[in-house]
């Protein structure tokens, strides 16, 4: 079977090359056959693939160095993407898979810029497909097969997990086709409505899984890790937050670009940059540049090849942007005070936080190229990135309500008067009631402010109590997507301002205190499960009228050869009781177990908040009805 599917891949290679080929040439019926062809025999050797870790066929190398009889049949399917070889052949179907749905729902009525893009996307998959049969095979063959496998990574045994990569590859690969869209728009010399229209709905397509592809990175981080945190800054996280960034800034700018047919060079160079970071970001992640549980750590020859495929497409699209943009239409003409001025504002200020980013993750490479060790970690980025996020989000609620071309400024006081005034009641109740810094008590009112004028806007736009539920699915959309961003701040300076951590020691049977909780510990026990042994700890937390039992565990997996924290949480509606268990210590002449406690408040805000944002994107997805509104 792993032949069948060895045969597909080139097969698939090949009909590549051709979709390629005929839709540069603008065959767009060839070139869209062509795409379904080589997504569809894709498939076909993917599945092979799958079915080699179903059956734990370890004649497969990949298999016997990433799988094992004892694992849980979920994680032998997620194995085919756990590891460097899989995973590639995930981006590979992806790539394809782009390309496919391209030639099925792309319809703009412009068959050449439909048969160019197409035949961008060809090309962008021969490239993937040739560094994974050539340099990245996972069909190599062991002969003889051993008996048993290695296993997969204990870390990435985890639902969250399973599910994390293909939602990331969703949204990385998505822009892909975005980028091609923009280089076929750019070989034309017409990034016009029509393009921005087409555009806007193959953004969304990325920028919503890329979302719950790194909410889920982070949920995975947040509770099997056991450091009691969400974001640690780590260069991986910061590899799928870089594209995010610039995808937020896509999507805002080709807004523009449709209503107002401007912006064009702007919107056609953050395509480019959207793209361009997620293959950074694949880079990042499989040279083995960086340290992280997140990597892919491979080997150099194969880094740089990925560096050449990097700086190959960057190249051309570099070029075609510099020999193309200046042709493009300046669309209609807006002043600094109006809707396009403030979202342009917006664009830089994505833009420079990007780049603020991408230098907090690279500099420690830099440093180390020139002999020096650095570290670069939270309070780099909570000096630079939260400003200008900060910044970003104070102005957007009143962006929201100007005009076109020219901003009516004589409700520009009101809004600044109400901001003011919101700011002002929360430093005070901070100070006087709260106890909270100033910097806390001013998030807060940031996130208040935020869902605040999403509302707002939405009751404008309906005008009426009646006509709330009528609006637009787009209108819909946008404003949950803010009120999810107002929430996710609330949450996430509650949580990094209000977490409470300490370290307790306890016998069994001996009683503690954390967070206001009486900790008891019950018991500590060995346990057993398919692949893997622990230690379970079995606690009883008691507050005020409420009782809990948590039951923290520390796994070891024999095949890895390799221990894992499964922490134990306790939604409590305000906040979470969140602990991790440690090792066992002599403490004052008696052994006792140490256990990291945490309370983490409104943390699940944060989650909820993102939720919101990829839901608000699903729904600017839905299909425009050619009927009139507010």
């Amino acid at each position: 079977m792993i032949e069948l599917g060895h045969l597909a891949a080139f097969l698939s290679l090949a009909l590549a090359l051709a979709q390629g080929i005929y839709g540069l040439m603008g065959q767009r019926r060839i070139a869209g056959w062509a795409a379904m062809a080589a997504f569809g025999l894709m498939l076909i050797s993917f599945l092979t693939l799958v079915m080699a870790f179903v059956r734990s066929d370890f004649s497969v190398a990949l298999v016997a160095q990433h799988s094992h009889t004892l694992k849980p049949m979920l994680y032998k399917i997620s194995g085919a993407w756990g590891n460097h070889e899989g995973s590639m052949a995930l981006w590979c179907l992806v790539t394809l898979g782009f390309g496919a749905a391209g030639a099925v729902w792309m319809k703009t009525g412009r068959e050449k810029l439909e048969a160019r893009t197409l035949g961008i996307q060809g090309l962008l998959a021969v490239g993937a497909m040739s560094y994974l049969l050539f340099a990245s095979s996972p069909f190599l063959r062991l002969d003889p097969a051993p008996f048993q496998g290695a296993g997969l990574n204990p870390l990435l045994q985890d639902p969250a997990l399973s599910f994390h990569p293909p939602m990331l590859y969703l949204g990385y690969v998505g822009y892909s086709f975005v980028f091609a869209l923009a280089a076929a728009g750019m070989m034309e010399s017409r990034i016009d409505a029509v393009w921005a229209r087409e555009a806007r709905r193959w953004s969304l397509a990325a920028f919503v899984p890329l979302t719950i592809g790194i909410a889920l990175g982070s949920y995975w981080a947040y509770y099997e890790l056991g450091w009691g945190g969400w974001w640690f800054w780590d260069p991986v996280e910061n590899a799928s937050l870089m594209p995010w960034l610039i995808g937020a800034a896509l999507l805002h700018s080709v807004i523009v670009t449709e209503k107002r047919e401007g912006f064009s060079a702007w919107t056609a160079l953050l395509a480019v940059l959207a793209f361009l970071f997620s293959i950074m970001g694949a880079f990042l992640v499989r040279s083995g540049v960086l340290t992280s549980v997140h990597a892919f750590a491979v080997d150099p020859e194969r880094g740089a090849i990925l560096l050449f495929g990097l700086v190959l497409y960057g190249g051309f699209a570099l070029i075609l942007f510099a020999l193309r943009a200046y042709k493009l239409s300046g669309g209609k003409p807006w002043v600094l005070l109006s809707r396009e001025g403030a979202l342009m504002a917006n664009n830089i200020v994505l833009i420079v936080a990007t780049l603020t980013v991408l230098l907090g993750t690279l500099f420690p490479l830099m440093a180390e190229a020139a002999g020096k060790t650095i570290s670069v970690g939270e309070p780099y980025f909570r000096l630079t990135f939260t400003p200008m996020l900060a910044a970003l989000l104070v102005i957007l609620p009143v962006v929201q309500a100007w005009a076109w071309g020219k901003a009516d400024l004589s409700n520009w006081m009101k809004w600044a008067a109400g901001g003011i005034a919101l700011v002002l009641v929360f430093m005070a109740l901070g100070v006087g009631i709260w106890s909270i810094s100033l910097g806390a008590a001013f998030g807060l009112a940031l996130g208040v402010w935020l869902v605040f004028g999403a509302l707002y806007e939405l009751s404008r736009r309906a005008v009426t109590v009646k006509r709330v539920f009528k609006m637009p699915p787009r209108v819909w959309g946008m404003t949950l997507a803010h009120v999810g961003l107002g929430l996710f701040v609330i949450g996430a300076v509650v949580e990094t301002t209000g977490r409470y951590e300490t370290t307790v020691a306890l016998a069994e049977g001996g009683t503690g205190t954390a967070a206001g909780w009486t900790l008891t510990l019950d018991e500590v026990r060995a346990i057993e499960g398919p692949n893997w042994y622990a230690d379970r700890a079995v606690l009883t937390a008691v507050k005020g009228g409420t009782k809990a039992v948590l039951a923290p565990m520390k796994r070891y997996y024999p095949a890895a050869q390799m221990p894992t924290t499964e922490t134990a949480i306790h939604k409590t509606g305000t906040g979470d009781l969140y602990m991790a268990l440690g090792e066992q210590r002599i403490v004052d002449g008696e052994p006792r177990w140490v256990f990291r406690v945490y309370f983490n408040p409104l943390i699940d805000l944060v989650y909820f908040g993102v939720i919101l944002m990829a839901i608000g994107g699903g729904f600017c997805l839905w299909p425009r009805k050619r009927t009139k509104t507010a």
